[in-house]
């Protein structure tokens, strides 16, 4: 029998090639008065603005337009709330990578409220209940990393201290829109992160502990993508084909971590992101294939008959394209397949990023949030640490 499961509000999603043309029109249904969230160039300065500026003014929209520079901090989101409140936008267009998404997001839930966004971060603040109204809110995601543009979730951070989510489904965009079009300007310093960042997904979520019949059909086919795609993009930015598999990957992953949530990378990546100067993507992709070896062990050692151990070995078994394999075999040659990548993209250690062995108490007494209770195995705080080391 099918285990039941539940599913979370999506948006309307459009993916392929040119889609980005079709938020003019969808914007002008929710009306002319426009708030556009991008970054402070990456976007503006690309072949793609000024036709879809133009294709806005043509249907009589105008806008404002706010620039994320870095992380959305506490302070930039209630400083753009309150600049804007009051000026009855029609309905918010976040054009950008996942940071970008994430402040557009925030920005869309309380422009009518008006409340600070620290009011409903989790684990910090009063954590109050969000009321809403949101504002329409239109994701446009120009990386293929977070899946931010399918998710309830904006990631808020105050460098130094914290990054945390607002989370509620009043967040989840109207409509998102993929255009891996979008992704050809992308560096692959950035492409590396980011695609590694998605791929942490698509994995925590299918050996998550709430994984389910849906999530995992999702989470094979954007792993597969990533399979397939992940380095030839990195190594050609301007390959269709891959960029397209590396669009549906993300947009796959947010949908699968929404309804699954994560696991011990992403559990590790919070504190990490907040107290060093490290990428989440770049944190996700440098620990993930240790991560990987410690779980399975530790799901040999205490939980051998979870289904996480399979469902480790099926995914080296795809990626060795050898029906035969299983077991020990299929699960060693994932994480190979994992430590290659690290190579490969280049990826850093954590020391490149200013972590040393002094710091590791503070990250592993601050990992434990939503993600870790959702990893296959609960990990000790020794095989945590273990993790660290074998990535300083």
């Amino acid at each position: 029998m099918l285990p039941a499961f539940s599913i979370g509000r999506l948006p309307r999603i459009e993916f392929g090639s040119g889609a980005l043309q079709k938020v003019p029109g969808i914007a002008a249904n929710f009306g002319q008065r426009l708030l556009i969230v991008t970054g402070k160039q990456s976007f503006l300065a690309s072949p793609h603005a000024p036709p879809l500026f133009e294709a806005l003014r043509q249907r009589g929209c105008t806008w404002e337009t706010v620039h994320v520079a870095g992380e959305p901090t506490v302070a930039f989101i209630d400083a753009t709330v309150g600049q804007l409140r009051g000026e009855d936008f029609a309905a918010v267009i976040g054009i950008g990578g996942g940071s970008v998404l994430d402040a557009a997001k925030a920005i869309a839930g309380l422009l009518k409220p008006g409340n600070s966004v620290l009011d409903h971060l989790e684990g910090v603040g009063p954590e109050l209940p969000y009321r809403g109204p949101a504002t329409p809110f239109i994701a446009v995601p120009t990386t293929a990393g977070t899946g931010s543009e399918v998710t309830k979730n904006a990631v808020i951070g105050e460098p130094g201290k914290f990054k945390k989510s607002f989370r509620d489904e009043q967040l989840v965009a109207a409509w998102a829109v993929v255009d891996p079009d979008l992704l050809a300007s992308c560096s692959p310093k950035l492409i590396a992160a980011d695609g590694m960042d998605a791929f942490t997904q698509l994995l925590e979520s299918f050996v998550s502990r709430r994984a389910n019949p849906l999530t995992d059909a999702l989470a094979r086919s954007g792993i597969m993508a990533v399979k397939d795609g992940l380095l030839p993009f990195y190594r050609d930015p301007q390959n269709a084909a891959a960029r397209e598999k590396m669009a549906y990957a993300a947009l796959v992953s947010g949908i699968c971590l929404a309804n699954t949530g994560l696991g011990a990378v992403h559990g590790l990546a919070a504190p990490l992101g907040a107290f060093f100067p490290i990428p989440h993507g770049l944190a996700c992709g440098t620990l993930l294939a240790t991560t990987t070896a410690v779980n399975i062990d530790a799901l040999k050692q205490r939980a051998p008959d979870s289904p996480a151990l399979p469902k480790y070995a099926e995914i080296g078994r795809r990626f060795a394209m050898q029906k035969g394999l299983n077991g020990d075999a299929a699960r060693a040659f994932l994480i190979d397949t994992l430590q290659q990548w690290e190579r490969e993209l280049d990826l850093p250690r954590l020391s490149a990023c200013r972590v040393t062995s002094a710091d590791l108490p503070r990250i592993v007494a601050n990992c434990r949030g939503s993600s870790m209770q959702t990893n296959p195995v609960e990990l000790s705080d020794d095989e945590i640490t273990h993790i660290l080391q074998e990535r300083l």
